[in-house]
C-alpha cells in the first residue's frame, strides 16, 4: 500500500515553503471568477474528482489541480494577454508540462459568462487522461 504521505508530497513536486505560503495568500483572495469556478470544483462535485484551490507545484501555483489526472485548470485575467505574459505562461505550461501535467485555460470572461461550458470542457478532459 502507497504511503498518503509520499502521495501528497509528490503531488507539490518539491515546492518549498515559500510557495506554499504564498497559495494561502492567493487562497484568501481568489478573483471572483476564481470563486465562482471554486465553487463548482470543490468538493469533488465535477465527476467525483478532487480539485485542489491554489495548488503549490515546484515554483508554480495552479489556480485549480487535480492530482489524481494530473490537470491544472488556469482562470486568467486581462494580464494574460499580455505579450510578455503570455510568453511566460508558455514558458510555466512547458514546465509543468514536464511533470506530466495537462494545463487548460479559461479567461474569467468564459467563467463569467458560461460556466457550464467551462465545466462541461474540464469533465471532457478529465474523461481523456488517465488516472495515476
Amino acid at each position: 500500500m502507497t504511503d498518503k504521505r509520499v502521495i501528497e508530497r509528490n503531488m507539490f513536486y518539491g515546492a518549498k515553503k515559500s510557495i506554499f505560503l504564498k497559495a494561502a495568500e492567493l487562497r484568501k483572495n481568489l478573483t471572483p471568477a476564481e470563486k465562482i469556478l471554486w465553487e463548482k470544483l470543490s468538493n469533488n462535485k465535477v465527476m467525483n474528482v478532487r480539485f485542489k484551490c491554489q495548488h503549490p507545484i515546484d515554483i508554480f501555483i495552479a489556480d485549480f489541480y487535480c492530482h489524481k489526472f494530473r490537470l491544472a485548470v488556469e482562470v486568467d485575467g486581462g494580464i494574460h494577454e499580455n505579450p510578455e505574459r503570455k510568453e511566460y505562461d508558455l514558458a510555466r505550461s512547458f514546465e509543468l508540462n514536464r511533470y506530466g501535467i495537462k494545463i487548460i485555460r479559461f479567461s474569467n470572461k468564459e467563467v463569467l459568462e458560461n460556466i457550464d461550458k467551462v465545466i462541461e470542457r474540464i469533465k471532457a478532459e478529465i474523461q481523456s487522461l488517465s488516472p495515476l
